[in-house]
């Protein structure tokens, strides 16, 4: 659990550290692309879901701050050349929002936008991560579907891992066998 907003932003700034470098990392082909079908969020570009994650983290300080669940304009994010500006401005915004408000915030129930439940602050902002990572593995998954590059979570991919099985098993004891990841 959250104890202190300092900690929050620290984990946040990673967060948002892989947002901006997976998106980033997209080639110009990108620029605009969307899903050739769906419906609502299933269906949006690339273009629209860099802006639409810029904005809600802002959605969700809103609420955190006892201000409402209110969405603001989310920023023109109209080219491959205003993602990470846009990304950038919300993570700045996101802070300025958020430095200096009281720690004890992270207990302060919250009531939600479409039912009568009350949840804790800090639960608030971990549905802010959350939310932040799901768009992210959607856009590095319209980049898997499209053959484009994304840079690995921690810079290993489970192949690489894999191969250092068998060393590991018998360096701690382990019999062969097993899932090499």
């Amino acid at each position: 659990m959250l104890t202190s907003i300092a900690a929050f932003l620290a984990y946040f700034d990673a967060v948002h550290r892989r947002a901006v470098r997976d998106v980033a990392a997209l080639p110009t082909a990108a620029d605009g692309w969307a899903p050739p079908s769906g419906e609502g969020e299933g269906a949006w570009s690339i273009n629209q879901l860099v802006g639409h994650m810029a904005g809600s983290r802002l959605y969700f300080a809103s609420a955190y701050r006892g201000e409402g669940w209110i969405s603001p304009e989310p920023p023109a994010v109209d080219t491959r050349a205003t993602w990470v500006p846009a990304l950038e401005a919300s993570a700045a915004r996101l802070h300025a929002l958020l430095d200096g408000t009281p720690d004890a915030w992270l207990q302060r129930k919250v009531g939600m936008i479409d039912t009568d439940a009350q949840l804790s602050g800090w639960r608030i902002l971990m549905m802010m991560v959350e939310h932040d990572i799901y768009h992210r593995s959607q856009v590095d998954a319209y980049a898997g579907l499209n053959g484009w590059d994304v840079p690995q979570i921690y810079g290993r991919r489970a192949e690489d891992i894999g191969a250092l099985q068998v060393a590991q098993r018998a360096k701690h004891g382990h019999a062969g066998g097993g899932h090499p990841l």
